[in-house]
């Protein structure tokens, strides 16, 4: 599969309106206005069209609200629930097929203010940005944005963003061993410019992940958000009953959503996510 130029550009741009748009969400309180799509245009310096894409999808995430005649507001908190089990262990089980991925951009720069905010680092301070196409058996699955700290890895390489497990390399070359790994996971629809890159039809179903991942001193070391193909991807939750009389063996492989690893948690469900290949492409 070759890589469209133009729609690859046109996500990185809207990527980028869509974080900017974000900040403005963050900073303020549900049911304020944030400022016309005429102001943020001239602010961000980008076209109407862009501007507007990464706002539908914002309103379709149920995180803005359109009033006709009015303007945007930000949208009613979200109903959280958080579901606990008494088991201590987090295990995920294989995902199916290889999965590759293909870089679309990379990076070294502040990690700004939102960003910043979620590793817990001063917007100036350097992170590693990289942009990359996940493909399972040679078929588009996944976009994922990841963001790394570049005090704790100063030398993260395309290669490794590429090939491999990214967790392995981060511990077995840069002495960076994760633990806990904190997930949302949200509905959403994929934009011209990523349906493309899918290879799906555009304002197609999608699941939205937000991840934020410690190593064993509670630092952050990665943050990541991940478009993934509603029609190839499904979420399978496992909770624990009652006792296990032994141990499921450990697996190996990729497991997308959550990067594989071992995740001990202090008092978690256990959850897995699970790639689903159907057919061929």
């Amino acid at each position: 599969m070759e890589i469209d130029a133009a729609a690859s550009g046109a996500v990185l741009k809207r990527e980028r309106v869509r974080d900017a748009v974000l900040e403005l969400i963050e900073d303020r309180r549900p049911g304020d206005a944030i400022p016309s799509e005429r102001t943020l245009c001239a602010e961000l310096g980008v076209s109407r069209p862009t501007l507007r894409a990464a706002i539908d999808e914002l309103v379709v995430a149920g995180l803005l609200v359109r009033e006709h005649g009015r303007g945007m507001f930000v949208a009613a908190e979200k109903i959280t629930q958080e579901l606990l089990s008494d088991r201590r262990a987090f295990s995920l089980p294989q995902a199916a097929g290889a999965w590759t991925s293909r870089l679309l951009e990379v990076r070294t720069l502040p990690a700004g203010a939102r960003v910043g905010r979620k590793l817990r680092m001063s917007p100036a301070a350097q992170i590693h940005y990289a942009a990359r196409l996940r493909l399972v058996d040679g078929s588009p699955m996944a976009i994922e944005y990841l963001h790394v700290p570049a005090d704790l890895v100063s030398d993260l390489t395309s290669e490794e963003l590429e090939q491999g497990d990214l967790y392995e390399h981060l511990g077995e070359r840069h002495d960076v061993r994760v633990s806990e790994a904190v997930q949302s996971i949200e509905p959403t629809v994929v934009t011209r410019a990523e349906a493309d890159l899918l290879d799906v039809p555009e304002l197609s179903p999608a699941l939205l992940f937000e991840r934020l991942t410690t190593d064993t001193r509670g630092r952050p070391v990665e943050y990541v958000h991940s478009l993934y193909r509603g029609d190839r991807y499904r979420i399978v939750s496992r909770l624990t009953l009652g006792p296990r009389d032994q141990a499921p063996p450990p697996g190996e492989g990729h497991h997308p959503g959550i990067p594989p690893g071992d995740f001990a948690t202090k008092d978690p469900v256990t959850l897995s996510t699970r790639g689903v290949v159907q057919g061929g492409m």
